[in-house]
């Protein structure tokens, strides 16, 4: 059976990641949110010490936003901590909602919702993210939209092992069935998969580009950890300075004071 095969698989070869080894829920939300946009290697040591600093939601529910904001710095995308201390907030006031209304939280779509559900609770959710998204559609040789692909993920999930198998099809598609260059030799999925006549992978943008440290998300970077850290702002061109500030504030990272000086809220 595949999802026998599959399984099987995964235990052979997972990565110890440690949000594998927890049902806490909390845990599991903190890892999902830090792993958008993230590497997983990345996130590990983070992972760690923020789960350290706010062991509950009633935690992070208390704690002010600068802290919280400061706790996560480092990673990335801050607006994250902001969404993850207001589902921390109506956890902490109303406790979890059942799997099936997991997306009631802040800032928690339909993948969230689904590996919170089936990792927490192991309901019968199909957590479907690029990776899995890719090794469905490298199988069945089939481009769906978002609802085909939602129902077609829902009719693989073995019953009972929602959570394993979430996880298998993860680990899959991020160390076997890669983007470019998969390693189909070593994919216990690969009789019975379309293989090379699968779609082939959106074509790489060449071109155009410009370096990350031209980026405005890199001046708002480079903003906040200087108001993390109390240091003196980086030196940047007075426009990309503003830009940096207020775009910082439209996501609710920084305030300014009387003065007009930046801060942490």
């Amino acid at each position: 059976m595949v999802a026998d095969a599959l399984l099987d698989w995964y235990e052979e070869v997972r990565r110890p990641l440690p949000w594998r080894f927890t049902r806490d829920p909390w845990a599991i939300l903190v890892s999902e949110v830090m792993l958008q946009q993230t590497q997983a290697a990345r996130v590990v040591a983070h992972y760690e010490r923020f789960l350290a600093r706010y062991p509950a939601p009633e935690a992070l529910a208390a704690a002010p936003p600068a802290d919280a904001i400061a706790a996560w710095s480092g990673l990335g995308y801050n607006r994250r901590v902001l969404a993850l201390r207001a589902a921390a907030r109506v956890v902490a006031e109303a406790g979890w909602p059942p799997p099936e209304a997991l997306e009631t939280l802040p800032g928690v779509g339909p993948y969230t919702a689904a590996a919170l559900g089936s990792f927490g609770w192991d309901a019968p959710m199909a957590a479907v993210d690029t990776n899995v998204r890719r090794v469905i559609e490298r199988r069945d040789g089939v481009r769906r939209g978002p609802q085909a692909l939602a129902r077609r993920a829902a009719e693989l999930l073995p019953e009972g092992r929602a959570a394993a198998w979430n996880q298998a099809m993860m680990e899959l598609g991020a160390t076997v069935c890669r983007p470019r260059r998969p390693q189909c030799g070593a994919c216990p999925l690969e009789a019975g998969c379309a293989g090379p006549d699968a779609p082939p992978p959106p074509p790489r943008r060449h071109g155009g580009r410009e370096p990350f440290e031209a980026t405005d998300r890199w001046a708002r970077g480079r903003v906040l950890a200087a108001l993390v850290e109390r240091e003196a702002l980086p030196a940047l061109a007075p426009e990309r300075r503003e830009r940096a500030l207020a775009g910082l504030e439209r996501d609710g990272l920084v305030v300014r004071g009387p003065d007009g000086e930046p801060r942490l809220p």
